[in-house]
Order: structure tokens, then C-alpha cells, then sequence
């Protein structure tokens, strides 16, 4: 039965929100008349069946996400409580949607439940959204409802959405600390060079004595900086648009990234986050018992690195062709060995979701080591390598007064 939101005064005169089931909106303003109500709005919830979703439609397509990555898990984790709590889906749905934290997020819940109330299965109906669920969210969710374990289903996509998010999470804290200090300095350092220097040295222009080395390069570079200065910015602008661009040709950006894993730190980085992340949804794919070749396809699929992608893609091919998925994998060498190893364990032993959550929690583990080490090793870097170049300017800027001081003496 479709779902209607509804706006309404009551007896006393205050207004009314809510939501109510009714075939059609004229069958919602009857019982809503029927409750001493007055019905001033009535419209469907985001996109109920039958109707043309008004409003609502425009939530998901042109506003924000209803669910951000920590909302969704924590939405996941309550949904899967319900189910597996022996409440059915339809009355699991209601009780989520009365307690959403706003419209947007009720309006959501309440089209879900209205699709499966009307028949359609609850895979089909979140694939509806695609803006608020993945493509990989709905193939668990029907794995689920295909082996009637939807609550187990259900916790064991909680719990990936929630190691997703933390390690990225751990990820972006490493990182935050030596980007704040970069941008910073870059701040000062422009700052001094384009301001300070030449107020500080206009003062010895008229001098007919020669200006020190050090001084006369900062002054050139001053008046670089302040000439030129909106060319280099134009050419930045430029340049990051033009990578932006480069990045929308497939061939490009896969080349493009197969550089990036090459790099010295950060791609054992690169490599780590996107072998875990493929690990963990192959994992969750093969456990709630999706077929290998699609569990393969979708966890493909999540790689960020274009490079990777291939090399996953290449893997289901040979898989398709009767290859192990070990010896498949341990072919692409942008792969760790790592995860051919719990592979293969995982495949001798029958245990393949079991061994591939290990391998994805053993990278996982290793990416957040390495990247504590590497924001470990940039902050003091950083930090000299700021205070060098102050150095340097105030130098340049003290030179021409120790200078002008001895002359007086």
C-alpha cells in the first residue's frame, strides 16, 4: 500500500505532519478526516508506486545524499536489529521511518516500504535509489532475500560499511595534519615573499652600496611572484582542470594511475587500500552467497584505481575460463600476494569469505601502519623544511640592516 505524507489541523488548530497508507491520496484525506483532522497537503512519499512522486522525487536527484557513509551503516546496523529480531521487513521499514532524523530521510524509508508493501522485493526497490544505495548494497541485500538470511545478510553489510569507513576515516586523519601544515606554509611563505621583502628592502633602495647575494635573489623572486604571480595561479587552475579532464579518457586515467602505483610510498598505499577494499567486498559477496564470476564483477567494480579495475577484470575472465581464483589473482602482479595466499587457503580449505576477510583485514591493518608512518616521517619534514625557507627570507631581510649597522659603526 502506497505511503502519503500529510500536513493537517487538528482540532486546536495546530498543524499536523506525518505519514499515512492509503491506495490513492483521496482515501489518505478521508481517513485523515476521519481522525479529526483538517488535510491541507497531501502528497506521496518520494517516489510511491502509482504516483508521480511530486516533491519527493527531487530529493534524491538534485539535493545531498539522504544517507552520508556513517548514516547508511548506522541505518544497516538497525535495519539488520529489526529483521533478525523476527520483525517483518514491511513493519521494520514503518518503525525506521518513524523515527528518522528528518523528512528527507523519512520521505526515503517510506517510499522503501511502499515498493514492498506493493510486491517488489526489497533488492529491487533500494535499487531504486541508486544515489543512496550501491550497486553492491543491492546485490547483498538480494543475496540476502534469495537465501532467506536477510538479517545476517544485513549485519555482515553493517559491519563492511563501518571497517569502510573507519579505515578511511584513519586514512584521512594521517593525511590531515601534514596538508594543513603544507597549505599553511605555503600561505606565509607567499606572504613574506610578496609583502614583507620588498616593504623591508625598499628601505636600502637608495643606498649606493650593493645589496647582499641572498637579498637580491628574494627581491627578484618578490617581483616575480607579484608580476607574474596570477600567471602561475592561472597556470595551477589550468593544469588542474586539464588533469580532470585527462582523467575522463579511460585509457588515460588507467595509465594514469598504473603510474601512481609505481610511486616510491604512496603506492604501496594506493596498492594496499584498493587490495583491501576488493577483499572485503569479494568477501561479503562470496559469504551472503552471490555466484563468484558476479561477486568478482561487483568487487571489481569498487576499485578506485583504474589500473587495479583492469587487472580485477582480467582476474574474472580468467576465472570464467576455469582458472582458480587464486592462481587468477596471483597473475596480476599490482595485486599484493597476500590476497592470492588467503585465496588459495581459502579455496583448499572451503573457507573462501572467511580467509578473504582475513586478507582484507591483514591489508587494512598494514595500510593504516604505513600511513601513520609515512604523516609520522612528512610533520617533522615539513616543519624543517617551513622553517629553512623562513630562515632564508628573514636572512635576506636582516643581511642589508647588519650590513647597514657596520657602516655606522
Amino acid at each position: 500500500m502506497p505511503a502519503y505524507s500529510f500536513e493537517a489541523l487538528d482540532a486546536q488548530g495546530a498543524t499536523q505532519k506525518g505519514l499515512i497508507d492509503a491506495d490513492t491520496a483521496k482515501a489518505a484525506r478521508s481517513q485523515l478526516r476521519a481522525r479529526a483532522l483538517v488535510p491541507l497537503s497531501v502528497e506521496p512519499a518520494l517516489n510511491a508506486p502509482g504516483e508521480s512522486g511530486g516533491r519527493g522525487l527531487n530529493i534524491t536527484l538534485w539535493g545531498g545524499h539522504v544517507f552520508n557513509a556513517t548514516g547508511l551503516a548506522v541505518w544497516t546496523r538497525q535495519l539488520a536489529g529489526l529483521v533478525a529480531a523476527g520483525l517483518p521487513l514491511e513493519r521494520a521499514l514503518a518503525a525506521l521511518a518513524e523515527e528518522a532524523e528528518d523528512e528527507a530521510q523519512q520521505r526515503l524509508v517510506a517510499a522503501l516500504r511502499s515498493e514492498v508493501n506493493a510486491g517488489a522485493p526489497f533488492a529491487k526497490a533500494l535499487a531504486q535509489h541508486p544515489r543512496e544505495f550501491s550497486a553492491i548494497y543491492s546485490a547483498v541485500i538480494a543475496a540476502g532475500e534469495q537465501s532467506g538470511q536477510l538479517g545476517t545478510v544485513l549485519e555482515r553489510l553493517a559491519d563492511d560499511l563501518e571497517a569502510r569507513e573507519a579505515l578511511k576515516n584513519k586514512l584521512i586523519a594521517a593525511s590531515l595534519y601534514p596538508a594543513i601544515v603544507t597549505v599553511v606554509a605555503i600561505v606565509i611563505v607567499v606572504f613574506l615573499v610578496s609583502y614583507v621583502v620588498p616593504q623591508v628592502a625598499s628601505v636600502f633602495a637608495g643606498s649606493q652600496r650593493a645589496l647582499p647575494f641572498l637579498t637580491v635573489v628574494m627581491l627578484g623572486l618578490s617581483a616575480f611572484v607579484r608580476g607574474w604571480g596570477w600567471l602561475l595561479l592561472l597556470l595551477l587552475v589550468s593544469g588542474g582542470i586539464a588533469l580532470v579532464a585527462a582523467r575522463r579518457n579511460h585509457a588515460l586515467r588507467e595509465r594514469m594511475d598504473a603510474a601512481w602505483l609505481r610511486l616510491p610510498l604512496v603506492g604501496k598505499l594506493a596498492r594496499g587500500y584498493n587490495a583491501a577494499r576488493f577483499a572485503a567486498t569479494l568477501a561479503m559477496l562470496a559469504s551472503a552467497g552471490v555466484p563468484i564470476l558476479r561477486a568478482l564483477q561487483t568487487a571489481a567494480e569498487t576499485l578506485n584505481n583504474r589500473a587495479m579495475r583492469t587487472d580485477a577484470l582480467d582476474a574474472l575472465v580468467l576465472v570464467r575460463e576455469g582458472a582458480p581464483l587464486a592462481s587468477a589473482i596471483g597473475s596480476k602482479k599490482r595485486f599484493p600476494p597476500l590476497v592470492s595466499m588467503f585465496a588459495r587457503l581459502g579455496e583448499q580449505t572451503g573457507q573462501l569469505p572467511v580467509m578473504l576477510r582475513r586478507a582484507a583485514d591483514q591489508l587494512s591493518a598494514e595500510v593504516q601502519r604505513r600511513a601513520m608512518h609515512l604523516a609520522t616521517i612528512l610533520e617533522p619534514l615539513l616543519i624543517v623544511g617551513m622553517g629553512l625557507v623562513v630562515m632564508l627570507i628573514v636572512l635576506a631581510v636582516l643581511m642589508p640592516i647588519i650590513q647597514l649597522n657596520q657602516l655606522v659603526k
